[in-house]
């Protein structure tokens, strides 16, 4: 469809869809209420949370320990 009309455009044919994926990371943290690091996989945001919150409350809730 045209860009007049809410379309990409006329001469556009090979639409190929975005894919979303999440910004995963493979990090040890170390725990000091277990007085060990623990290797997990999780996402940049994942890592905010735990600077703010404590790794132990963290993983503890998400179920990981």
């Amino acid at each position: 469809m045209a860009k007049k009309k809410g379309g990409v455009g006329r001469h556009v044919t090979a639409n190929t869809p975005r894919y979303f994926t999440p910004n995963l990371q493979e990090k040890r943290i170390w725990v000091p209420e277990l007085k060990r690091f623990v290797k997990v996989k999780l996402t940049a945001r994942a890592l905010k949370t735990i600077n703010k919150n404590g790794a132990y409350a963290t993983l503890k809730k998400a179920g990981v320990i």
